[in-house]
């Protein structure tokens, strides 16, 4: 018996302290793992691994296991748990941490939420709105060479929401630039 305690390997081995997750840690510091957030979460049920479990991950600094999940990239900011949770902690600010450490330490996360999130951002930049058929020209611009095929499974869809109307060719009216306001967003971002 005392073999087999000797010959027995930590399952969760602590690794170094990644910088880049102290600011989640700290908005995560005094969570009690009540299971509130997962319980609130819509999407919960297609997170491979829970809120709740996702933030002992980050208390325990297990950042290759947060960011080889795609909890954070499920997230759709909805805010119910943090509104419901009991330690008012700011879940979903913590999750929006997340996907921008993801995105600039280019973590090996899902590259398809990456490239969404991308072209979604820079249509918005650029024309004060999303524009639809910019914004999926651009992703499936992106995707083609991992997925090549990819553009042809969404065409008959395309087409469809083009003659019933849903989406337009056209550049909708009253876009406007938002460069003013990215500027403040980054420049506020710098200050912290």
């Amino acid at each position: 018996m005392r073999r087999k305690n000797e010959a027995a390997q930590p399952c969760i081995r602590p690794e170094q302290p990644d910088p880049a997750l102290e600011r989640v840690r700290e908005k995560v510091r005094t969570c009690i793992q009540c299971g509130t957030c997962t319980g609130s979460c819509p999407n919960a049920f297609a997170m491979d691994a829970t809120p709740r479990k996702l933030w002992r991950l980050v208390l325990m600094g297990q950042s290759r296991e947060i960011f080889e999940s795609h909890t954070f990239a499920l997230c759709s900011d909805c805010y119910c748990c943090t509104l419901r949770c009991p330690r008012g902690l700011a879940l979903t600010d913590a999750m929006a941490d997340l996907k921008q450490i993801a995105a600039a330490e280019k973590h090996g996360g899902d590259a398809a939420c990456t490239a969404f999130y991308r072209a979604f951002l820079q249509s918005a930049r650029r024309y004060g709105r999303v524009q639809e058929t910019r914004l999926m020209a651009r992703y499936l611009a992106v995707m083609t060479p991992r997925r090549p095929l990819m553009p042809f499974r969404f065409s008959g869809l395309g087409m469809q929401m083009i003659k019933k109307g849903k989406i337009s060719l056209r550049r909708p009216g009253g876009a406007r630039n938002l460069e003013g306001i990215f500027a403040k967003i980054e420049s506020g971002r710098d200050g912290q």
